[in-house]
């Protein structure tokens, strides 16, 4: 009697036949964390692709400055007929320019006349093309003149011994063409040039 009264009370309890059994549903915590959600649109991953990279210039080479040639033409240049002032100076297109390199005797010197009437031989019917270079000489452009063939004006004004060669100005360009004894013919302008003789300020430099 005894082990009946505890198999009673051990015996595991059944639902009423009447009533199903109610399926227990899983909770969240069975499922697992829900993953949040946000508003924000979804961001694109940053892309694989390689970023073109800019190429890098190589250093130039700094070469050593070249002292400029003292009558070296100036990519400027001015062409036209010219209207003769004395034998060193020129107007092209109302722009007075002093022929660069030579010295001519002034006007009112020993053959300061025949070197103009020389330029003016010269030039007359021709095209003058002048080579502008830095700097000014009492208000003219400083500029090598040629005619159309390539003739340069200043290498015959010192060939026909009526200017001299400015080594100053010239680099010695024109020396060789002078011919002998001139320098005391033009004894004038060689002393300007060695500082023997004073320049007034109104005259060629």
């Amino acid at each position: 009697m005894i082990l009946a009264i505890l198999r009673a009370l051990f015996r595991p309890s059944r639902p009423s036949r009447g009533m199903p059994a109610r399926s227990r549903r899983p909770g969240p915590a069975a499922d697992g964390p829900r993953p949040a959600t946000s508003s924000s649109p979804t961001a694109r991953p940053p892309s694989s692709r390689p970023q073109p990279q800019r190429p890098v210039e190589p250093a130039l080479a700094q070469t050593p400055t070249q002292p400029a040639d003292p009558i070296a033409p100036n990519p400027r240049t001015l062409s036209g007929k010219c209207y003769v002032i004395d034998g060193d100076t020129i107007v092209i297109n109302k722009t007075h320019i002093r022929v660069a390199g030579i010295d001519c005797p002034e006007l009112d010197q020993p053959w300061g006349k025949k070197a103009k009437f020389a330029m003016v031989g010269l030039c007359k019917g021709q095209i003058v093309t002048a080579h502008i270079q830095e700097g000014m000489s009492y208000d003219r452009v400083i500029a090598r003149c040629t005619l159309a063939d390539g003739t340069d004006l200043a290498a015959k004004l010192v060939e026909a011994g009526l200017a001299l060669d400015w080594a100053k100005f010239s680099g010695g360009r024109y020396r060789h063409l002078e011919p002998a004894g001139v320098r005391k013919r033009l004894w004038r302008v060689a002393a300007k040039h060695r500082g023997k003789l004073a320049i007034p300020q109104a005259q060629d430099s």
